[in-house]
């Protein structure tokens, strides 16, 4: 099983921060630079357009990455496609694929936030017809050099090429998905690899959304014991369990509070924390054996092939991320290859 990580570089904006945009993004770097050290196999970085995250160009921060790692896997989680154009989101990532040897790949989403809609003049009531018709076009472009195409939503193309073409000829495009059972039948019907972000409730709850995926594949006529599956989660390692825990729920759950206010939810309380803390709850905090029993437990639920953690929440320090995903690459990682037989 792949094990990686994920970010939205996030840029601390409470009064007593220190940290600066260029700040963040050269410890982005250094974390990214890290895993790809400590062998493990995918960093993704993820779309928003919100003063809390400077990850607005994925595929810039990607390519600055691809220069200072060997091996790690380069994706987006997500690109945002409804709201952007899928020729450019094919350039930018045939270019990163290319100045990283071959290590790209894209995860498609609609975008679990709206901000970037109104800014590049879409209109919210075509959500899903955008997202559908763009991945099409997406796909298309993956395929074939030239291309002929046509919509309701961007300019058609006639027998066109686009360029650059990647290093492995075709990039690898995930669709990420928020549990929508819509999206992952979508997801199987294509055959494309599917990436379920699991960020509060149960795991055992998703079980019936990746079924629906798996039999979407099979019945259309797809391999689906073969096909990608990822669980993104937010996780964070330490060598004390109970500091740990203390320690990642205040930046936890101000982010979860602020993200609450624009959708009317409840603040988050301790007790939901620790809950989500349990053995069978979503949160991966703790001890690296904790992380290591509950990583083996989805995998008893999800049978998948990748697993991306969520680490640098709001205002975690930098030093701290760092430690724990040095934990995650000697210990966690290791732990679980073994026990899944290296698979």
């Amino acid at each position: 099983m792949e094990l990686g990580l994920y970010s939205f570089a996030e840029l601390p904006l409470s009064a007593d921060s220190t940290v600066t945009p260029q700040q963040r993004l050269a410890h982005l770097m250094e974390e990214i630079k890290l895993a790809d050290e400590l062998a493990l196999d995918v960093y993704a970085i993820g779309e928003h357009h919100r003063p809390e995250f400077l990850a607005s160009a994925p595929a810039v921060i990607l390519g600055a990455a691809a220069s200072v790692t060997k091996n790690i896997k380069l994706s987006s989680a997500v690109t945002v496609l409804s709201s952007d154009d899928p020729v450019r989101v094919f350039q930018q990532f045939a270019t990163v694929d290319l100045l990283s040897n071959g290590r790209a790949e894209i995860m498609a989403g609609r975008g679990s936030f709206i901000e970037s809609f109104p800014l590049f003049g879409y209109n919210l009531n075509d959500y899903d017809e955008l997202f559908s018709e763009k991945l099409e076009l997406l796909l298309k472009l993956n395929e074939s050099e030239k291309v002929s195409w046509r919509g309701n939503h961007r300019a058609a193309i006639n027998n066109l090429g686009v360029y650059p073409r990647p290093a492995n000829k075709k990039i690898p495009i995930w669709i990420a998905i928020g549990g929508t059972p819509e999206s992952a039948v979508r997801a199987g019907s294509l055959g494309l690899p599917m990436a379920l972000a699991i960020i509060g409730g149960t795991p055992q709850q998703f079980v019936p959304v990746v079924n629906l995926f798996r039999r979407a594949a099979a019945d259309a006529g797809h391999d689906a014991t073969n096909i990608g599956m990822s669980i993104n989660s937010h996780m964070f390692i330490g060598d004390d369990s109970k500091k740990t825990a203390d320690e990642f729920f205040p930046p936890f759950s101000a982010v979860m509070a602020k993200i609450g206010r624009e959708r009317g939810w409840q603040p988050m309380t301790r007790e939901q924390y620790d809950y989500m803390l349990s053995p069978k709850g979503a949160l991966l905090i703790g001890s690296p054996q904790q992380v290591i029993d509950k990583i083996l437990y989805e995998h008893e639920l999800f049978k998948m092939n990748r697993f991306l953690a969520y680490m640098s929440v709001g205002a975690m320090e930098h030093m701290k991320v760092m430690r724990s995903i040095e934990l995650f690459g000697t210990v966690v990682a290791p732990a679980v290859r073994k026990a899944l037989g290296g698979n």
